[in-house]
């Protein structure tokens, strides 16, 4: 990893992703934000109820999450490949490595809720939620640092 800066600065760094000079990184985060949060409340009402629909939507709110994450992490990998300034943050290397972990585990995660539902949800499926979300939430205050304390992707 190369040496990175943690000293706050003024300066803005311009995303490189971006449509119409809005980046496209933060339009797409809060789809999985909310997907991987709807998964571990849907989660919780299948082990209170043990009802079949809540386990079904849990699955495809993973499904939801995967794919706008996969997009997410596509115009993130840009910005960071595209910008050195991006890669000379600290807090954006670990935004980066946390968010590779929180696919990893919504994708395991996926997988253990494809089984039937009796077995997916408790505990594995609950479990995997809630670490996904636990390291979501680190992930999302680094993101948050990044544009409002660095101002990476602000349009001024």
């Amino acid at each position: 990893m190369p040496e990175v800066t943690t000293a706050n600065t003024n300066t803005r760094v311009d995303a490189t992703a971006r449509i119409a000079l809005h980046p496209i990184h933060p339009m797409l985060v809060p789809f999985p934000i909310v997907c991987f949060i709807g998964a571990l409340l849907t989660d919780i009402a299948y082990w209170r109820t043990t009802e079949m629909m809540w386990a079904d939507f849990s699955a495809w709110l993973l499904f939801a999450g995967l794919l706008m994450g996969g997009l997410a992490a596509i115009a993130g990998l840009i910005d960071f490949i595209g910008r050195r300034r991006i890669r000379q943050i600290a807090a954006a290397w670990w935004h980066m490595i946390g968010n590779i972990v929180v696919m990893l585990l919504a994708l395991a995660n996926s997988f253990v809720h494809s089984r039937d539902a009796w077995t997916s949800v408790i505990p594995e499926g609950l479990v995997l939620s809630g670490l996904t979300v636990l390291v979501m939430l680190v992930t999302a205050w680094l993101g948050g640092e990044m544009v409002y304390r660095r101002r990476v992707g602000v349009v001024d």
